[in-house]
């Protein structure tokens, strides 16, 4: 049946381009960056078989699941597309007959197949894109798919969902309200710590290094390069690293499309909500801006061979340190990474995941870190009020929904600190 007119598809542009070609000169590139040479040497010996014992917890296992997902995306869309269909067998006759004539719902759900195919479109060029940066033979990733599917392991249709929802988050218009809502604490921060990085319109030279584990992908990174930061990104999710390189390799303004918010039928004031296309990136994107580093935050700069201890001039967390299965690994990992005097920015909320080791609260997080020697400096007023009347923590309300137009709004009283390593 024909997608209701209400619905605007739009083609998505999944051309593959180089860096050297990659913007019309929409955005400042930078023909080689010795330091993302180094990096990719050094990931694609990380994503070796032979480097380490080979299970689901090696990297090119899980970069060949997360590839498994995203190839798989509208299958699984479409077989709980088919729950829904089934269900509406369920209403009587006569509810149907009123639904068909003045919502027309099977046309709905016809109208959502098509989309889901849509996204697929955009989910083989994350892939394709994927196994050129990977250095990954298709015919690896098949064998991969044949076994896992014969071990009974369905594709993850969440994870998929999820990373093409962040591209909403970081690189769409509509993202932009939660955007503003922790960017500026940060930036702020970040300019009032280091006012004098800039002699006569240049960059210093040592750059000031920042790092930003738990990077997604990628929005805030860039934000922070534009205020002439050294910025090393870290992410270990591969759903979130491959639709990464897909940016970095499509980084045109308005250059790609989806429809993201097809498989939530929850909160929605219209259908055309439900339905509706976003464009991304809102912004042109220099693929050699910022440096991502894949991998666990917790190891993936202690290692003999990417030792970066006291290293980072500032570490960002920005809705991050509550991701961690062991909150004093993260906490020990930015004391490592930092030199006396390197600050710590964080911006968050305390959502702890599931199996977590420890749970600490706000206050006890202050007692840890002011034993493993660090103290307050100022933060910004912009990063809301204070949380205790005798410590610089300030919080204010961030919204995490993906979806600015939902009838349901999810919000945190995100704290807020800048502080400083003494020993």
């Amino acid at each position: 049946m024909p997608i209701p007119e209400y619905v605007q598809v739009h083609q998505v542009v999944v051309t593959v381009q180089q860096a050297e070609n990659a913007t019309n000169g929409e955005a400042p590139i930078n023909l080689t960056s010795p330091r993302h040479e180094e990096e990719k040497t050094r990931l694609l010996s990380f994503l070796s078989r032979s480097n380490g014992k080979w299970d689901a917890h090696h990297p090119r296992h899980r970069l060949l699941d997360a590839l498994h997902d995203y190839v798989r995306y509208e299958e699984r869309q479409t077989a709980e597309l088919g729950k829904w269909r089934r269900l509406y067998k369920s209403a009587s006759a006569a509810q149907k007959k009123l639904l068909e004539r003045e919502v027309g719902y099977t046309a709905k759900l016809d109208a959502v197949a098509a989309l889901i195919a849509h996204n697929q479109r955009l989910c083989d060029a994350i892939v394709e894109n994927g196994l050129r940066f990977y250095a990954v033979d298709r015919a690896e990733l098949d064998d991969h798919i044949r076994l896992r599917e014969a071990d009974g392991k369905a594709a993850d249709r969440v994870s998929v969902s999820q990373a093409l929802k962040h591209y909403v988050r970081d690189w769409a218009a509509g993202g932009r309200g939660e955007r503003d809502a922790a960017f500026p604490c940060i930036l702020q921060a970040l300019q009032s710590l280091f006012p004098d990085r800039l002699a006569d319109g240049e960059p210093p030279q040592p750059a000031v290094k920042v790092l930003l584990p738990g990077s997604g992908v990628g929005r805030l990174g860039h934000e922070i390069a534009a205020l002439s930061f050294e910025v090393t990104s870290n992410e270990w999710s591969m759903y979130m690293n491959l639709a990464y390189r897909y940016l970095e390799a499509n980084p045109r303004v308005a250059s790609s499309n989806a429809h993201p918010f097809i498989d939530n039928w929850s909160h929605h004031a219209t259908t055309a909500d439900m339905f509706r296309g976003v464009t991304f990136p809102d912004r042109a994107i220099d693929p050699f801006a910022v440096l991502l580093v894949e991998g666990d935050f917790t190891n993936a700069f202690t290692s003999t061979k990417n030792n970066r201890r006291q290293h980072f001039d500032v570490i960002v967390t920005h809705f991050f340190i509550d991701t961690a299965r062991n909150l004093m690994a993260y906490l020990d990992t930015i004391h490592a990474l930092l030199p006396v005097g390197g600050y710590w920015v964080n911006f968050g909320p305390l959502l702890y995941g599931t199996g977590p080791y420890v749970q600490l609260s706000l206050e006890e997080i202050v007692s840890v870190v002011f034993a493993m020697g660090f103290e307050f400096v100022d933060a910004p007023e912009v990063c809301g009020d204070l949380t205790f009347e005798n410590q610089k923590i300030r919080g204010r309300e961030a919204v995490y929904g993906f979806n600015e137009r939902a009838l349901v709004k999810n919000a945190y009283q995100a704290q807020a600190w800048v502080m400083r390593k003494t020993r």
